[in-house]
């Protein structure tokens, strides 16, 4: 929940003079400043999503804003399940799931989240939190239509604090991630994993270069425009 129009221009100004075509960017303002993201973005390669959406498709839901709604602004992305709907707006996995279906009956790809605490990582249930987050959403949507997500993993301990799983450590749970999808019977031979967790210019080589880490869910670094194209830079060079 950052920005103004004054400061978005500025920001989007800046997004647009980065030549790094290799790689895939998505920007998830707040709902107020969409139609200003789509409209200053209109003629560049950069993709706009929300940070959210209801389960709902229309109705007597206030306050809610449904795919429809996002893709009539020009949203073709929306991130689902971020930790911090999670653990401070209440989204079980059950909503979890029922937003990202209707995310895609609505024409948007979801960026689904996933992680665990730090209280859940020292009791060594790390895989267990997450496997079960990604059971909701594959129990309800199927195994087929998963291969239309993006999975990001953001260990909830490593949010906003500073703190940042070690490359090995975002690499083993990425890696139990596409195993535990596979089992489930995900294919997962094209399935992009994103690693979310306070990424910062200066740990994204180290994390990019690790195989089963595919791009980065950023959050306080995507704030300025330095930043935010050193981590761009990073992902186009691994």
């Amino acid at each position: 929940m950052n920005g103004s129009l004054a400061r978005n221009a500025a920001l989007l100004a800046g997004l647009k003079a980065c030549d790094e075509s290799a790689v895939d960017i998505v920007v998830c303002p707040p709902y107020p400043y969409l139609a200003q993201a789509t409209d200053a973005l209109q003629a560049t390669p950069i993709a706009v999503g929300a940070q959210n959406l209801s389960a709902y498709v229309e109705g007597a839901y206030t306050g809610e804003v449904s795919a429809a709604m996002l893709v009539d602004v020009g949203c073709t992305w929306v991130i689902v399940g971020h930790s911090e709907r999670r653990h401070g707006f209440g989204d079980t996995d059950a909503v979890v799931a029922a937003k990202v279906i209707a995310a895609l009956d609505g024409g948007l790809r979801p960026i689904l989240c996933v992680g665990e605490t730090l209280a859940q990582r020292e009791a060594g249930e790390a895989e267990a939190v997450v496997g079960a987050q990604l059971d909701g959403v594959v129990d309800a949507l199927g195994a087929d239509r998963m291969t239309s997500l993006v999975v990001a993993y953001e260990p909830v301990w490593a949010i906003g604090t500073g703190r940042t799983a070690t490359p090995e450590q975002a690499e083993g749970m990425h890696v139990f991630i596409r195993s535990y999808l596979a089992h489930r019977g995900v294919v997962v031979s094209g399935l992009k994993i994103l690693y979310g967790g306070s990424v910062t210019a200066a740990n994204a080589a180290l994390l990019f270069a690790k195989p089963d880490i595919d791009g980065a869910l950023v959050g306080g670094a995507s704030l300025a425009v330095e930043s935010f194209s050193l981590i761009c830079a990073a992902a186009a060079a691994s």
